[in-house]
């Protein structure tokens, strides 16, 4: 089972991954649960999703698929996942970007997929608040990643001020 790391510290996950069938059939819809749903299938079945007894929805965006797709839905879901197919994709940074500061999305943002430790500080850079972990690595190791850096020039999510500009302030 995958490690989850939320706000920089463990977490347990409630959610239920849906994936799609080999076949490409969509799958099945529990009644009950938090559930992490692909973009198809949310454009498919939201109304089904959302008429459901109980429990929160999510979606997950493949590297391809633009964020755009679910500005108008953000207000219903509690979780957007941007899926990573390898360490080396890195896409998804700019769709947790586009979604934090475009879209204005405050809820949880996971990364899920290939995520390594090395990834963990800039992730959370562009507005990840979430990691779900390759199997393997070490969790003490991964916390540690958040503070790999004690400073950084760029702008971020976080810190929309360059360095230069936060020296400056701070020295006026």
């Amino acid at each position: 089972m995958a490690t989850l790391i939320r706000h920089a510290k463990p977490a347990q996950d409630s959610w239920l991954r849906l994936e799609p069938a080999a076949e490409g059939a969509p799958p099945a819809i529990p009644e009950r649960g938090d559930l992490l749903v692909p973009l198809k299938l949310w454009q498919s079945s939201a109304g089904v999703l959302l008429g459901r007894p109980s429990g929160r929805i999510g979606v997950w965006l493949a590297p391809d698929e633009d964020p755009a797709l679910i500005a108008d839905s953000l207000d219903a879901l509690a979780l957007v996942a941007v899926f990573f197919p390898q360490f080396t994709d890195g896409r998804g940074y700019s769709t947790a970007r586009l979604l934090r500061e475009r879209y204005g999305w405050r809820g949880e943002l996971r990364a899920i997929g290939d995520v390594q430790r090395d990834q963990l500080f800039y992730l959370s850079r562009v507005g990840f608040d979430a990691f779900e972990l390759n199997d393997g690595i070490d969790l003490q190791s991964a916390l540690s990643a958040f503070a790999d850096f004690s400073e950084a020039y760029q702008t971020s999510v976080e810190r929309p001020l360059p360095l230069f500009c936060r020296r400056s302030t701070e020295a006026a």
